[in-house]
């Protein structure tokens, strides 16, 4: 009884020894191309990270300071003229249901230079305006150094500075003094950052009180913040305008500062969106390298290829063969590219004081595509190689 012949199987454990012999060969080489698919994965990693950070950090601010506040500001008539609000703006929109607090601002017309040698010209782009005492609570703000405007200082020649304002000028320290018109005015603190109203880096704040009694301030708020429960927002926004100058709403704009850093977010979203193409582009290159290097490493083992075919080895095990060592050619890219776009996202979230977020997917993502890269890159190599006729392989010089 005879039996018919098969020719043997390779287990996976002998396709991945035999793949990676050509590797082990040409390590220069395969470290060259590997390189490029390693800084296709890593761009692509790198930038869904830390546009992820950002984003994160943008939102972890952004339920710090709250999108419940939302400002109402004088515009403009039809005649071009400002519209004037009614010094009881504040009080107005106070009894609004759902308004939690409520204040404002004033611009007050008064010069600020840094001493009196200073000529009056020359306000370094500081302007100053008039505050309520409870505009820092109502808007989240910190004051950096000294404190912020109290129910007496306000009636005083006090001023607490913007952070901008403060460089600016070169005031460094609350104590310090500058002059607004001709009234010397004591320095009481100076402001962090405001991040949902950032004009008010730029000025110079004084008390109600004080503008009328020094500057000739007539009381009329400008603008006027307010912060209502997250629920009722746009219902307090529909209602707002005519709350606060009752008959001229329609010169009133009202708006949301949160909206600013939401649309921030999305802008990230864009610009996140360019730079994966870019990495694509990357990772394009690396496995035109790859497919390159597969080429190439056919033609030079055309022996080799010839002495496996004699000793029996099929078709499909040098298709195996040459398909395992493109996948592994490319895997090696795709994970060192992981391991860099992941170090570089935490190094740069680090630095910027974010919390860094590499998203799983995205990893798994660029994995994935060096995969198929490796695929797509040694399949026709693969195939060549699997052409070869043993005897014309072997007579290969």
């Amino acid at each position: 009884m005879t039996h018919a012949l098969k020719p043997a199987r390779l287990s996976p454990r002998d396709v991945l020894r035999v793949g990676a012999v050509g590797l082990r060969a040409r390590r220069a080489r395969v470290v060259l191309s590997a390189l490029g698919i390693a800084i296709g994965i890593a761009t692509m990693v790198a930038v869904v990270g830390l546009s992820e950070s950002s984003r994160a950090d943008l939102m972890s601010r952004l339920d710090r300071l709250g999108t419940n506040l939302l400002t109402a500001e004088a515009g403009d008539t039809p005649l071009g003229g400002t519209v004037e609000l009614p010094k009881n703006a504040v009080a107005m929109v106070e009894r609004i249901g759902p308004v939690l607090h409520a204040t404002a601002t004033a611009e007050v017309d008064a010069r600020v230079r840094r001493s009196d040698v200073v000529p009056e010209e020359r306000t370094a782009g500081v302007t100053t305006q008039a505050a309520r005492t409870d505009l820092l609570a109502t808007l989240g703000g910190e004051v950096a150094r000294g404190s912020w405007l109290t129910p007496a200082g306000e009636r005083l020649p006090t001023t607490v500075l913007g952070a901008v304002a403060a460089d600016r000028l070169g005031v460094t320290r609350p104590g310090e003094t500058i002059m607004m018109n001709d009234v010397r005015v004591a320095v009481v603190g100076i402001l962090e950052p405001v991040e949902l109203v950032p004009t008010l880096d730029r000025v110079a704040l004084v008390g109600f009180p004080a503008a009328e009694r020094y500057f000739g301030f007539d009381g009329r708020p400008t603008t006027v913040f307010e912060r209502s429960t997250d629920a009722s927002v746009e219902d307090v926004r529909e209602v707002l305008a005519r709350t606060v100058s009752p008959g001229n709403e329609a010169a009133v704009r009202v708006s949301r500062p949160s909206d600013a850093l939401a649309a921030r977010a999305a802008a990230d979203k864009g610009l996140t969106a360019l730079m994966l193409g870019l990495g694509a582009v990357a990772l394009l290159v690396g496995g035109v390298g790859v497919a390159n290097t597969m080429v190439i490493s056919v033609l030079e083992r055309r022996q080799e290829i010839g002495l496996r075919r004699s000793l029996g080895a099929t078709r499909t095990a040098i298709r195996l063969q040459f398909l395992t060592e493109s996948l592994l050619l490319s895997a090696l890219g795709g994970v060192t590219g992981a391991l860099l776009g992941a170090a570089a996202t935490y190094g740069f979230a680090r630095a910027q004081g974010w919390t860094a977020v590499v998203p799983p997917w995205s990893l798994a993502g660029g994995l994935a595509a060096t995969l198929l890269i490796g695929v797509v890159a040694g399949l026709y190599p693969a195939i060549r190689a699997a052409r070869l006729h043993p005897t014309v392989a072997l007579n290969a010089t």
